[in-house]
């Protein structure tokens, strides 16, 4: 059936006006209905975030998402786009896509006074109906409510006071959509004055003309709760004028880490070159931005980002890479040194406390590391015995090789630890498996051993043992013989 393509045709088809917030209210009552996801992507905030959102939205409110970086903020307002119709109609030309059956504007309304039912409409996709902007301390109020534009009054002969002279900034522009605010507190005020006035009352003030835009749209916003003090701050009349407040957060369990991480890191690349990156080698790196976000020498008020995990695995496979296409390998296999080796996309991840500034952001990022490791590794070596490896050790045996080493050279080096490749069961890695997945799972052996301090590792000898000579017993000082005076 062919679409409407003037206003008589739409009424014709009993088309009738919709808010934009009724029109997501209605799609997510159909989405909730039909059990689908809300927010496909979104994993980890089933049960806390998203009905909070849902609320909101059901409730037709304006909200706001409070959470440090990296909680998918940004990303959970591009995804209300799935809320909205697949299209609308609108009055062909309009730069505020104006509806028409109530149109807003003054050229609207100055063109359906003269061609009547006849007015030529257009249809606007849902993905245009979203507007975003990221808050800076230079964005004017010409950039989000519009200014006087003196060549078109010149070009149409219009006075300067006159509606049809204004150049519409981004929020009149998302008129039927929704409008986001990124970092809301690093706005200027009298900006945030401009938007409360429009959520209001519909009124805005250009050059001091009074112009009434009852605008159908609707407002979410996103701010780091840290960022009130540091940067600026929300005003508590725009503040008071939101409906819902909603607080993010990180993931609360190893699990739903790693499935974002999968699902965002970059992992399918050369389809010449096969990528395998071990499970245990995946929970170490989740498990290096939990212990970062408890680390006392970590600014908490910071946060660490979601993105340290997935930049952290792309640096990896991109180190393991290399490794295979040096040595003429055709499977990639990260192992634990890769890790050491992604530092750089750690360091500049989290911001350190005092304590930290002392010791440098590459110590901190060891030791987080380290702890991650003793972590992941009693979680799968438990009552596993490992003296046969430790007294290796203790006789003398070191272990050194180059980080670009080939698998054949690290898997030889290997087998003459006593008992180090039939340890790694455990792991899923079976002795009949590809050298390169043994070697990967008893390097993480020996790095576990390294992290719980039964062996030591620095870049001279490679992993060795310290031998600790036991302190002198403190003898007692000859001299004369005192009796002990009793006890009452």
């Amino acid at each position: 059936m062919p679409r409407a393509r003037t206003i008589a045709e739409l009424k014709r088809e009993s088309y009738r006006s919709v808010s934009v917030k009724d029109e997501m209210r209605a799609n997510l009552i159909r989405c909730l209905g039909s059990g689908g996801p809300m927010f496909p992507g979104i994993v980890g905030f089933e049960d806390t975030v998203i009905p909070q959102i849902a609320n909101a939205i059901l409730s037709r409110h304006n909200f706001i998402l409070l959470g440090l970086r990296g909680q998918a903020k940004s990303r959970i307002l591009r995804s209300l786009v799935t809320l909205l119709d697949e299209e609308i109609p609108f009055i062909a030309g309009c730069e505020i896509n104006d509806d028409p059956l109530k149109p807003i504007c003054r050229a609207c309304n100055e063109r359906i006074a003269e061609l009547g039912d006849g007015t030529p409409i257009a249809y606007l996709p849902r993905e245009q109906r979203y507007v975003e902007k990221l808050a800076t301390p230079d964005v004017t109020i010409a950039d989000i409510i519009g200014d006087l534009d003196p060549i078109k009054a010149a070009r149409g002969g219009h006075a300067l006071s006159s509606e049809l002279t204004i150049h519409y900034g981004l929020l009149p522009r998302a008129n039927r959509g929704i409008f986001a605010i990124n970092e809301l507190p690093d706005l200027a005020g009298k900006i945030q004055v401009g938007l409360f006035n429009i959520m209001q009352e519909g009124d805005v003030q250009i050059k001091g003309y009074p112009v009434r835009l009852p605008l159908d749209v609707a407002l979410v916003f996103t701010a780091n709760p840290e960022d009130y003090t540091a940067r600026g701050k929300i005003i508590t009349p725009l503040k008071d004028r939101m409906g819902s407040e909603v607080r993010t957060h990180y993931p609360t369990n190893i699990e739903h880490a790693m499935t974002i991480t999968s699902q965002e890191a970059w992992i399918e690349r050369n389809p010449a070159v096969r990528p395998v990156i071990m499970p245990f080698l995946r929970e170490v790196i989740e498990t290096i931005a939990f212990e970062a976000r408890q680390e006392k020498k970590v600014d908490k008020r910071s946060g660490v980002s979601q993105r340290m995990p997935i930049t952290c695995l792309e640096n990896v496979l991109s180190n393991a890479e290399r490794r295979a296409l040096v040595n003429k390998e055709d499977l990639v296999v990260p192992r634990f040194s890769d890790i050491y080796a992604a530092l750089p996309s750690m360091t500049g991840k989290f911001e350190l406390e005092y304590e930290g500034e002392l010791k440098g952001a590459d110590s901190v990022a060891r030791e987080i590391i380290r702890q991650a490791t003793a972590r992941v590794f009693k979680k799968h070596f438990d009552g596993v015995p490992m003296h046969g490896i430790v007294q290796w050790f203790e006789l003398g045996g070191t272990l050194k090789y180059p980080d670009g080493a080939p698998v054949a050279e690290v898997y030889g080096e290997l087998k003459k630890i006593q008992g180090l490749l039939d340890k790694i069961q455990p792991l899923g890695v079976k002795s009949k498996d590809n050298p390169a997945l043994q070697v990967a799972a008893g390097e993480f052996v020996l790095e576990g051993l390294y992290a719980l301090r039964k062996i030591s590792r620095n870049e001279e000898l490679g992993y060795h043992l310290e031998h600790r000579h036991p302190e002198p017993v403190p003898q007692e000082e000859e001299g004369p013989v005192r009796k002990r005076r009793p006890l009452n």
